[in-house]
């Protein structure tokens, strides 16, 4: 997976959103609001090839959770990002 060219994560008012810029994403008419762990996994692989296992190591790495849990959650994130339509699968 990749996150797409143009998809940028931003502070709002103490909340993490991604936005898309420029022409690539003018359909992208809304904005993707993301929690802390979700925002460091995005500030992780931006830029970077990755998987779900990659992101489930990330998280075991910042956060004192198990593998299953973290393997889900990553699991969980990663398909709404791709059925948002913000990172290529």
């Amino acid at each position: 997976m990749k996150i797409k060219e143009g998809f940028i994560l931003r502070k709002i008012c103490g909340e993490y959103v991604v936005v898309g810029e420029g022409l690539a994403q003018v359909n992208f008419n809304k904005m993707l609001s993301l929690n802390a762990s979700a925002a460091y996994l995005w500030e992780q692989f931006q830029g970077k090839e990755f998987t779900v296992e990659d992101m489930t190591a990330a998280l075991m790495e910042r956060y004192e959770v198990e593998k299953e849990r973290a393997y889900q959650d990553a699991a969980a994130l990663a398909g709404k990002w791709v059925e948002e339509g913000v990172v290529e699968a």
